[in-house]
């Protein structure tokens, strides 16, 4: 993986390594730099390349073949999912509720205004391929 495929991680941060690396391949699916029913690392190997235990990798993975977000064949590997995961109503808004938190507490503790928040997220967006479902729920 070379480039814009590779996985992020920092030692030094305080938030965890798995849920680090479940934000970055959540961001290189999202953005389309995974595309659908790309091969993912193996444990072993991505484990190897960063650094970490391997159950740290084992851990983010199961989580996102959790959210749907990867799947698993049985014999051949881990691979991103073919379409992005249908949340139920309830779910999605929730996620997105915890997501503008965390913006809004990022905002506040940097004294930007709300304005430059939003237009922060406006150019967010733009760096993401948006993805067709094919129905609400």
């Amino acid at each position: 993986m070379q480039g814009k495929l590779k996985i992020k991680i920092d030692p030094k941060s305080a938030t965890p390594l798995w849920r680090q690396l479940e934000e970055s391949v959540r961001h290189l699916v999202g953005s389309g730099a995974w595309g659908p029913d790309l091969p993912v690392p193996s444990v072993r190997a991505l484990a190897a390349e960063l650094l970490v235990n391997p159950a740290t990798i084992a851990k983010a993975y199961q989580r996102l073949v959790d959210l749907g977000v990867l799947v698993v064949r049985r014999g051949e590997g881990t691979f991103v999912a073919p379409k992005p995961p249908i949340l139920a109503r309830a779910e999605r808004t929730r996620t997105l509720r915890e997501g503008a938190e965390k913006l809004a507490v990022l905002t506040a503790t940097i004294g930007a205004e709300p304005d430059d928040a939003f237009k922060a997220l406006e150019v967010a967006f733009e760096g993401y391929q948006r993805v067709s479902v094919g129905g609400k729920s």
